[in-house]
């Protein structure tokens, strides 16, 4: 790819905590390249992404435009491992071109419309550029102040002017979006989020996907009792969530009969916990078949009867797989906060029939005790039940719905 005077538009990612992994860099770095390549194939434009010392570059094919790699920087935005996405210019290794470079970038932004305050920031990876960070910062903020008449303030500028000297070229930039942080989606291996359809567990899914879990998703439908509105609207937020992790599965469990039987145990109190444990049994049982290491669910203490310290214990009795609560100390106002930020929230507040409106006591027990539940259990026989309504389960992939063999 030539490199002509005024540059060639490229993207520039930034990493986040991966750079203090230590001999395990290179293993997250190679991870999080693989996310990116699979990420920009929806995009069916032709990258070369490539690795340098902090930051990795996705070099476009020439006659890319500005809005094609507008397209690209929008989409790795959303893939976990990055702090920030620069829209960058790619130039020659020489202090004329950058200047220029530098000038036309400045020009067409909004802060030189208005004469705003200005700064460049250089950063020299390459120690063999004749100029150092300080003369480069020199060169360019003058000719832009000689062409622009725009003023220097190097504590608290409207625009900041990023010129970065790498091994083979310079990359000149402006701002750029904000990434998700974290860690690369596999790096921490598999787990199975439990996915109600409400606000939380889209957000429990999100939060362990940024810590490097790649995540499948089981939800338990009221069916027969209930209509399939609430499996439409997982598999919504699944399709919403995908685009974090990519190679989403939902797994639907046909729960109403179970349930009916919880209810006719006579345990009007104990239904809801009795109906959590069997749940989180059955997710245990899918979790061993899809290899998941860790169960995930969108509790947060104190949120509702079932979510009080007493109840999270007996629940967590219930089984031998971890599970994880990212949101446990968060609040609601907290929870919906983010549920918007990534897009589930309005998803989450369509009516639907919750299989968990079917189980629902006018006075629900808060502090469970765990020898009555498993009474309760002995009397279903729970754990052949588990395994039962994991052999039911239908798997919906983003192309569509198959049985499960």
């Amino acid at each position: 790819m030539t490199i002509t005077a005024l540059g060639e538009p490229c993207v520039l990612l930034k990493l986040g905590e991966i750079v203090l992994k230590g001999k395990n860099r290179e293993l997250f770095e190679r991870r999080l390249i693989g996310n990116i390549r699979n990420a920009l194939r929806e995009l069916d434009i032709k990258v070369d992404v490539r690795k340098r010392h902090g930051v990795i570059a996705i070099f476009l094919p020439t006659g890319t435009t500005v809005e094609q790699a507008d397209a690209v920087a929008a989409r790795v935005s959303d893939v976990p491992g990055l702090v920030w996405i620069h829209r960058a210019w790619r130039v020659a290794k020489d202090p004329d071109t950058v200047v220029k470079a530098g000038l036309e970038l400045v020009r067409d932004t909004e802060q030189a419309a208005r004469k705003a305050t200005f700064a460049v920031r250089s950063r020299r990876r390459d120690k063999r550029f004749p100029l150092r960070s300080n003369e480069l910062d020199r060169m360019v903020g003058g000719a832009i102040n000689d062409e622009y008449g725009l003023p220097v303030d190097l504590k608290n500028p409207a625009l900041t002017l990023h010129i970065e000297v790498d091994r083979d070229e310079v990359f000149v930039f402006t701002d750029g979006l904000p990434g998700q942080g974290g860690l690369p989606v596999g790096s921490s291996g598999r787990a199975l989020v439990l996915m109600s359809g409400g606000i939380d567990s889209p957000v429990a899914a999100y939060r362990m996907m940024r810590r490097g879990l790649h995540v499948d998703f089981l939800h338990f439908s009221g069916i027969p009792f209930t209509t399939s509105e609430s499996i439409y609207k997982a598999y919504a937020l699944v399709r919403k969530l995908d685009r974090f992790q990519g190679g989403s599965r939902l797994w639907v469990v046909p729960f109403g009969k179970a349930q009916q039987s919880i209810r006719n145990s006579g345990q009007d109190r104990l239904a809801v916990i009795a109906q959590r444990r069997l749940m989180l049994k059955t997710a245990e049982e899918v979790a061993h078949r899809i290899r998941a290491a860790a169960l995930i669910t969108g509790d947060a203490l104190g949120q509702v009867s079932s979510q009080t310290l007493a109840n999270i214990t007996a629940q967590d009795h219930a089984v031998e797989l971890p599970i994880l609560r990212p949101l446990v100390g968060w609040d609601k106002t907290e929870i919906m906060a983010e549920a918007r930020r990534i897009g589930t929230l309005a998803i989450s507040e369509l009516p639907d029939e919750d299989c968990c409106s079917l189980l629902a006591p006018k006075r629900a027990e808060t502090r469970a005790k765990i020898e009555d539940l498993k009474q309760i259990e002995k009397r279903l026989d729970a754990e052949e039940l588990a395994v039962q309504l994991a052999d039911s389960i239908q798997e919906y992939t983003l192309e569509g719905v198959s049985p499960t063999a």
